[in-house]
């Protein structure tokens, strides 16, 4: 189940005010940069570097997911682990709205989002 196409575009514009205070000055862009993608029901947040190598394709390391959960109206929250799986974030695992997920992953209270 997909967001409906109005959901989307709340969420793209919130989302992209939310990179754009957060990314890095343009000198270090090439160097790290935080994007973001929507897919189906879920936001992810994640930064790119450039490859290892000169000829691979940008390293993208996940940061932050919310899935909507359309049963009950909330977003659920994920944050990458170690082991590389999306793990709850439990300090609040569910939150009403888009723009309280953004809060969380801005304040980063537990350095589960940004280090």
């Amino acid at each position: 189940m997909t967001l409906p196409e109005f959901e989307i575009k709340r969420c793209e514009k919130l989302v992209a005010e939310f990179i754009e205070r957060r990314r890095p000055p343009l000198r270090l862009r090439k160097d790290v940069d935080l994007a973001f993608r929507i897919k189906a029901q879920s936001v992810e947040i994640f930064e790119i570097r450039p490859s290892w190598t000169a000829r691979g394709k940008p390293i993208e390391r996940p940061i932050a997911k919310a899935t909507y959960n359309k049963s009950n109206h909330s977003w659920k929250i994920f944050w990458q682990r170690a082991d590389l799986k999306w793990h709850r974030y439990d300090p609040l695992p569910e939150v009403d709205a888009i723009e309280d997920f953004l809060l969380i992953v801005e304040e980063d209270d537990h350095a589960c989002f940004f280090g």
